[in-house]
């Protein structure tokens, strides 16, 4: 479920495939701690759970201790990252669950500068949803 601060060891995400969340490791360098994601925003961590509610954020548990993380590069400039919001929107709205939506947003693409979401912070929002959108049908 979106916003959902619980997450799971694993998910299905639109082409049936099973996703673990270790294996976003390999995609994510970098991972903030709620606490963390709360001191970059000068936040307490409760407005940053609502964040994740809201869907301006999204993040999963993961490692050994089951700690709740959100993807670094959803945080610029002491804010979420604003083009975010909406792609996750699209990408629910295409049946993608949060471990399913961060790894669409950090695998590489050859068509693009990088990855997604190295697209969104470059300022390819449209292009980004074009493509988040396309993946419903």
């Amino acid at each position: 479920m979106w916003g959902d601060v619980d997450g799971r060891a694993a998910s299905e995400p639109g082409d049936g495939t099973l996703v673990s969340v270790d294996d976003l490791d390999a995609l994510v360098s970098q991972w903030l701690t709620l606490p963390d994601v709360a001191e970059q925003l000068g936040l307490d961590v409760g407005k940053v759970r609502r964040l994740l509610q809201d869907g301006a954020l999204v993040g999963v548990r993961r490692g050994e201790r089951n700690v709740f993380a959100v993807p670094a590069a959803f945080v610029a400039d002491g804010a979420p990252l604003p083009e975010l919001r909406g792609t996750l929107s699209v990408l629910r709205d295409a049946g993608y669950d949060d471990e399913a939506a961060i790894r669409w947003l950090f695998t590489p693409d050859d068509s693009l500068p990088g990855s997604p979401v190295q697209a969104l912070r470059s300022g390819s929002k449209t292009e980004i949803r074009r493509r988040a959108q396309a993946l419903a049908f």
